[in-house]
């Protein structure tokens, strides 16, 4: 059990990291920047409706099973939540928040970094709360397509040999690491953008 959830988790982290790293970056410039969004927006509009599983079959030809392969169809689930609230974050910029910095002589790239992008953070964390589930529950199900390891091969495994008490306990595993993978985004939510609970206390 201990090595199947360390083989996810890492599969999983992975390559929700690289989704982070790469799409709300995107989003951002692309919220902002007009000719990064004409540029950017059909190719990005052309692959967001394929469901990610759909990537399994010609992944697998042409990568294998290995982890570089599910890091692939991870990163893919998790880029789109990321790009698409990073952008709707800079769109949704209170217009009288920019016309004040324009009228105190801040440039285009001033406004971006200063006002845009702490006004777009609601967005960003709503995304990235969305792409952490989407990389979780997607390698489970890559997983048990295509895998030697992970708790998604075990509950796959589970099945092929008539256990359900495996089954159960995959299934309870996912459920608990996802929760407390939530959590520690959650304290780290708070330490980035506390003004977001402030409301709350």
């Amino acid at each position: 059990l201990g090595t199947n959830i360390l083989a996810s988790l890492q599969v999983s982290l992975t390559g929700f990291a690289l989704a982070l790293v790469i799409g709300v970056p995107l989003g951002l410039v692309m919220g902002w920047f007009t000719p990064v969004d004409k540029f950017v927006r059909p190719v990005f509009e052309l692959l967001r409706p394929v469901p990610p599983i759909a990537w399994i079959p010609i992944v697998i030809l042409t990568m294998g099973i290995g982890m570089s392969a599910k890091v692939f169809i991870i990163f893919v689930a998790a880029f789109v939540p990321n790009v698409i609230n990073s952008y709707l974050g800079i769109r949704l910029t209170d217009a009288t928040l920019i016309n004040v910095a324009k009228t105190f002589g801040a440039s285009d790239w001033k406004i971006f970094t200063t006002v845009c992008i702490p006004s777009s953070m609601n967005m960003v964390f709503t995304g990235i709360r969305l792409s952490l589930n989407a990389s979780w529950t997607t390698l489970v199900a890559a997983e048990m397509l295509a895998s030697i390891r992970g708790l998604g091969y075990m509950i796959q495994m589970g099945r092929t040999i008539i256990r359900p008490d495996i089954i159960i306990v995959g299934m309870f595993t996912i459920g608990l690491t996802g929760a407390m993978l939530n959590g520690i985004l959650g304290l780290f939510e708070k330490k980035v953008a506390p003004w977001r609970y402030r409301d709350n206390g």
